[in-house]
């Protein structure tokens, strides 16, 4: 049954059109991630769909009495009240339903809390998004833009509308709140949109997709895996019909100027009669990939000793306050792809700030190896200047570049035109982000050390980031959240601890099987971690999370992607041979024309008024034939 269809929505903005032609359908139930660059159109979407935003054209069609709760990217809340008041106030239902939990969603994803009432499922909801008990009396303008979001999102699942529409929804998670919140949604009963750049996300949560690109919107089914595969198969797909056509043109273009440049009569009619056809041939598109669009490649102007970063016993406490971490052992070699991960709060940028030696430990010792230069991407984009455009900020750091250079230099990062002379406090996340990224590339050092790198950047822009990162000769040292990164560039992840680092040698997959055994009290010391994955890794192994002997999730959409790529390729195959069979026919009819052509020219054939009118009618039946098989091939194309 459809809750919600779109059709023909258009919104341009001054001159810039960003939906255009954009219909769709979302049945109840349904869970649909919305995915596209920074600036498509998603969160235009959302707010057109709620009644935020008009359309310039198109409609918008609800079901009756559906409710529709709406989290943004940044929320404002009234001054004055506490974080669990403003909860209430947002999330309050009518008393029926109050008096109705019992059964529903919200009742099941806390039982634990032995009752149904309302403040108390409120209660539990801040303490799984990350708030502390002490944190339920603060006032709400004393929060950080996160903990905003957090609580934002807390009002919005204690509602329970029937269709929750989601933008962002996983910025300033950690892991464990982001495995919550991936566990809340799974058992809501109502009807998910979700925006969002996190892929393991949206695996998980997600059975739909809708991209816009390029003011469309398109649809396919499946999670974000799913997407890709079908994206890249469509893009072959497309590419090898686009460089056939551009083939054949090309060689139709040579036929007419050679027929032209012959100055014959009945071959310049050839050439207009082939000219004429081709103008009516719609020309294909070469079609690209977005991510083909930004270029980033991190290299080292020289290299470093095989020991990068060693550490051991560090500490750090806040003045008069806390121990963040104690007991920190590092050992970290050249080549390595280190991720650090741990929950909010623990200390991790601190002990990226120590390894740069920005911050002093209280206990232990730190040192970095022969030639080691390293280089910091701040998540906070604190090294940019907000005075400066982006020119000179790029400008002030490398002056011995020309300025035009430079602005070649912005343009691979998409900085085109008079983008660079933006000023850097007026630029968006993802804009920074990619300054940021570029100043550090630029720098040649051989130690990359990153806080939230993929933070404000669109799934494209991720991608490159992650392969750049992945081709990058030198060390690598990144905190982040982001899953999919986690589970594609580490050679190791250490989880920091207030009682210091635990190494887990692989990807995040391993990195989950081998933690939840340990929380379950299966394995022992942080030595049997490392050396079981290395005992893994030296038999050849691989290491599979999720029960013994069943299928995972992961297994079986690996399972169907391969069904799917299979009866992809069959069915290109076939469309191949049928388009050979089309062009052997082609030049077959071709090569009648010529020959039959050539025939008449034979003083024994022009001379016989019967055999060349035998031969006239020949070889107009070979032409009628030579367009059938052209248009047969056109069709096929």
């Amino acid at each position: 049954m459809s809750v919600l269809s779109a059709l023909q929505i258009n919104k341009t903005f001054i001159t810039e059109t960003v939906l255009e032609d954009v219909s769709f359908t979302v049945n109840k139930g349904d869970r649909i991630g919305v995915v596209g660059a920074n600036g498509a159109g998603k969160s235009t979407l959302f707010k057109i769909i709620t009644g935020e935003m008009a359309a310039d054209e198109g409609s918008i069609s609800t079901a009756k009495d559906l409710t529709v709760g709406y989290l943004k990217q940044r929320e404002h809340f009234p001054d004055g009240n506490t974080v669990f008041e403003t909860l209430m106030a947002l999330g309050e239902e009518p008393a029926a339903k109050r008096g109705s939990l019992a059964g529903s969603t919200l009742a099941e994803r806390f039982e634990e809390l032995h009752g149904y009432s309302f403040d108390r499922a409120a209660k539990g909801i801040l303490i799984s998004l990350g708030f502390e008990q002490s944190a339920f009396d603060q006032q709400v303008e004393a929060l950080s833009g996160g903990e905003k979001t957090r609580l934002a999102l807390g009002a919005m699942l204690l509602r329970e509308p029937d269709l929750m529409l989601l933008d962002e929804p996983t910025n300033h998670l950690d892991i464990p709140t982001l495995k919550w919140l991936e566990g809340y949604l799974a058992g809501y009963r109502g009807t998910l949109m979700i925006i969002s750049h996190d892929r393991y996300f949206l695996d998980k949560c997600v059975s739909r997709i809708f991209e816009i690109e390029n003011c469309h919107l398109k649809c396919y089914e499946g999670n974000y895996t799913r997407y890709k595969e079908l994206k890249q198969l469509q893009y072959e797909i497309d590419l090898k019909h686009y460089e056939q056509q551009s083939q054949e043109i090309k060689h139709q273009e040579e036929l007419i100027a050679r027929y032209k440049g012959r100055g014959t009569e009945k071959l310049i009619k050839r050439a207009q009669s082939r000219e004429k056809r081709l103008a009516h041939v719609e020309r294909l598109e070469k079609p690209v990939m977005l991510s083909e669009t930004l270029k980033i490649n991190f290299s080292e102007k020289l290299a470093s000793g095989n020991d990068v970063v060693f550490a051991e016993g560090l500490s750090f406490s806040y003045p008069g306050g806390r121990t963040l971490f104690k007991n920190v052992g590092l050992d970290i070699k050249k080549q390595d792809r280190i991720c650090l991960v741990g929950s909010n709060g623990i200390g991790k940028t601190t002990l990226l700030k120590i390894i740069l030696g920005q911050l002093r430990p209280d206990g232990g010792r730190i040192r970095l190896g022969q030639n080691v230069i390293p280089g910091y991407y701040d998540q906070e984009q604190r090294g940019l200047d907000p005075e400066s455009t982006v020119l000179d900020e790029l400008h002030r750091v490398y002056f011995k570049y020309d300025l035009t250079d430079l602005r070649k230099i912005l343009g691979s990062f998409l900085f085109r035109g008079d983008d660079v002379f933006k000023k850097v406090k007026d630029l968006a996340g993802g804009e920074k982000a990619r300054l940021s990224l570029l100043k550090l590339m630029m720098s040649g050092a051989n130690l990359l050390i990153f806080d939230e790198p993929t933070n404000h950047l669109d799934i494209a822009a991720k991608e490159v980031f992650e392969d750049a990162v992945m081709k990058f000769p030198g060390t690598i040292i990144i905190v982040s959240h982001d899953r999919y990164l986690l589970q594609h560039v580490p050679t190791a992840i250490l989880e920091l601890t207030e009682d210091g680092i635990v190494r887990y040698p692989g990807k995040y997959d391993y990195y989950e099987e081998k933690r939840g055994s340990l929380e379950r009290g299966k394995d022992g010391a942080e030595g049997d971690v490392r050396s079981e994955g290395e005992k893994a890794e030296k038999a050849g192994k691989p290491e599979v999370s999720g029960a013994s002997g069943a299928a995972t999730d992961t297994q079986l959409q690996g399972a169907e992607a391969f069904r799917a790529r299979k009866a992809a390729d069959a069915a290109a195959r076939k469309a191949a041979k049928r388009l050979e069979q089309a062009e052997a026919a082609v030049q077959a009819a071709e090569d009648a024309v010529r020959t039959l052509e050539s025939e008449l020219c034979k003083p024994e054939i022009f001379s016989d008024p019967a055999k060349a009118a035998e031969t006239a009618k020949a070889l107009e039946d070979a032409k009628a034939a030579l367009d059938d098989a052209y248009w047969n091939w056109m069709e096929l194309q």
